[in-house]
């Protein structure tokens, strides 16, 4: 081999130069020897294959592991639903409750299977009014309206329990009716036109009393006469649908004139929840905002304060008298 021949070759690499040129050909994906790879088995090698990334017992690992969420999750339902039942049974006991409507004494304004929702808070803040609608417990005074028959074995007294507090079922004594006359009121029926008065005023209740769907003709306000004034902490109540409706009226005869003492009532029911199609508010009716009512309701509070007054002024001018006569 010539010179010239020896001159043309490149020096023999050392071995530091051929570390690095081997790590570097790596990473720009060149083998070791200079090539590329070329196929997916070289890729392989490089990489490796994912389907030998999987060890056998991964996939039984993770089968257990779901089993064991769903597990789990079954084991936690019961404690969901016993905190959502106590829940609502602190909700039920003090701020507001639902009531299944069982019979049509309060028809058309609520209907039989309606559900409404009872404010019992309002009351702590508020005296109860005329045309309110409430629920109030008639135990050991009114009978029930619609008689059921009571769950014999415990497993039924817990559900019927349950189903009063949510309003799926009704209540064993509790009554919804409109609030007529309050304390102090004198209630009558009827005057000329055949209408309830109250405190001498007659009330016009069109708006609410029972209508038949298919004649078109409305309840009289009432078949019976009346005449009481209310007691003090009690409320005179009557139901909407006026002919079937067993209210005050119908208790006349029982202690308290048929009248229901503020103590039972519950709380007042504002809204009916179900179903959806009938979703609506229970607002108080005009009538009851009409000014000979709110005359009496005003004047009532204010009689002490007149007759302080009454009473004030004779003794200021005896007094001015005996001033004069020790002046002179």
């Amino acid at each position: 081999m010539s010179d010239d021949e020896q001159g043309l070759r490149e020096p023999a690499p050392t071995s530091g130069e051929t570390r690095h040129d081997i790590s570097g050909n790596s990473r720009d994906g060149v083998r070791g020897d200079g090539h590329e790879p070329n196929g997916p088995s070289d890729n392989a090698a490089l990489v490796g294959d994912e389907s030998d990334s999987k060890r056998p017992g991964d996939e039984e690992s993770e089968q257990k592991g779901r089993k064991k969420k769903q597990g789990s999750f079954w084991k936690e339902l019961p404690i969901l639903v016993g905190v959502a039942l106590a829940l609502a049974m602190v909700i039920k006991a003090f701020a507001v409750q639902a009531f299944y409507i069982p019979s049509q004494s309060m028809e058309n304004t609520l209907k039989v299977g309606d559900r409404v929702l009872v404010n019992k808070i309002v009351y702590h803040t508020r005296d109860i009014k005329r045309g309110d609608v409430v629920v109030f417990n008639g135990l050991d005074s009114w009978d029930p309206e619609v008689q059921y028959s009571q769950p014999k074995n415990p497993v039924s007294k817990v559900l019927h329990a349950i189903g009063s507090a949510f309003g799926v079922v009704p209540g064993e004594k509790d009554y919804i009716k409109r609030v007529i006359g309050v304390p102090g009121d004198h209630v009558a029926c009827c005057d000329a036109q055949g209408r309830v008065t109250v405190n001498g005023h007659p009330l016009v209740e069109t708006s609410y009393i029972y209508t038949d769907p298919q004649t078109g003709e409305q309840n009289r306000p009432s078949d019976s006469k009346f005449n009481i004034t209310v007691p003090a902490g009690h409320l005179w109540v009557m139901g909407d649908h006026r002919e079937v409706s067993y209210d005050s009226r119908g208790h006349i005869g029982d202690p308290g004139g048929g009248t229901v003492p503020e103590s039972r009532v519950i709380g007042r029911a504002f809204v009916i929840v179900w179903p959806l199609s009938r979703l609506t508010t229970l607002s108080i009716p005009k009538t009851f905002d009409a000014p000979g009512l709110a005359l009496v309701n005003g004047a009532l509070p204010e009689a002490p304060l007149a007759l302080g007054l009454i009473g004030a002024v004779p003794v200021t001018l005896l007094r001015r008298r005996i001033r004069a006569r020790r002046s002179r």
